[in-house]
């Protein structure tokens, strides 16, 4: 028997900037261009956390990429997703909802993205990342963590015909059938 190998995940710091539209809420992402992973696919604004606390990443990310100002206190928790590519190693992103917010959003890296705009949530663009078109269909069905385990050849690109979004349902210590805990049993 293999030994199990210990995961070293990365973890990436996702931007859910939301907004009131005319048909319902709206997210700004902005489609990655250049000589990046994904390009011509629309993403939200995201980074990879550094030697940092996983909210001071989205902030920083948020105004290197978008040019917004994010005061950390109005940083909501929103998803989080355990992503495996179709090729590379499992990740773990993410997602925070931001509704208050400084200054208008605009490209700040040309070099790595080349549109950014509001699309509402039910509406979304296309091509899409599918990771992070995972994260925001578990946000929409307000799961707090979804799966997201592609299988090799599936494409970087949302596929609803491939979509491999598994949402783990949550709970707040309701034990079913109205069970209560019973006292730890030593162990033997």
């Amino acid at each position: 028997m293999d030994a199990l190998t210990r995961a070293d995940a990365p973890v990436d710091a996702h931007l859910l900037a939301v907004r009131d539209g005319g048909r319902g809420p709206e997210v700004l992402l902005s489609r990655r261009a250049g000589d990046v992973y994904a390009s011509g696919l629309w993403h939200a604004p995201s980074g990879h956390v550094e030697a940092e606390t996983v909210v001071d990443a989205l902030v920083r990310e948020t105004l290197e990429e978008t040019g917004l100002a994010v005061d950390p206190a109005d940083v909501r928790a929103a998803v989080t997703v355990h992503h495996r590519p179709p090729v590379g190693r499992a990740r773990i992103g993410v997602f925070f909802e931001v509704r208050r917010w400084s200054g208008t959003p605009c490209v700040m890296e040309p070099d790595k993205c080349d549109a950014m705009g509001w699309f509402p949530l039910d509406e979304l663009p296309e091509p899409m990342v599918a990771y992070c078109r995972a994260g925001l269909d578990a946000y929409r069905a307000g799961a707090h963590l979804g799966v997201h385990f592609q299988e090799p050849g599936d494409a970087i690109a949302y596929d609803a015909s491939a979509d491999r979004l598994v949402v783990v349902p949550g709970g707040r210590g309701v034990a079913p059938d109205g069970a209560r805990p019973t006292a730890p049993v030593p162990c033997s």
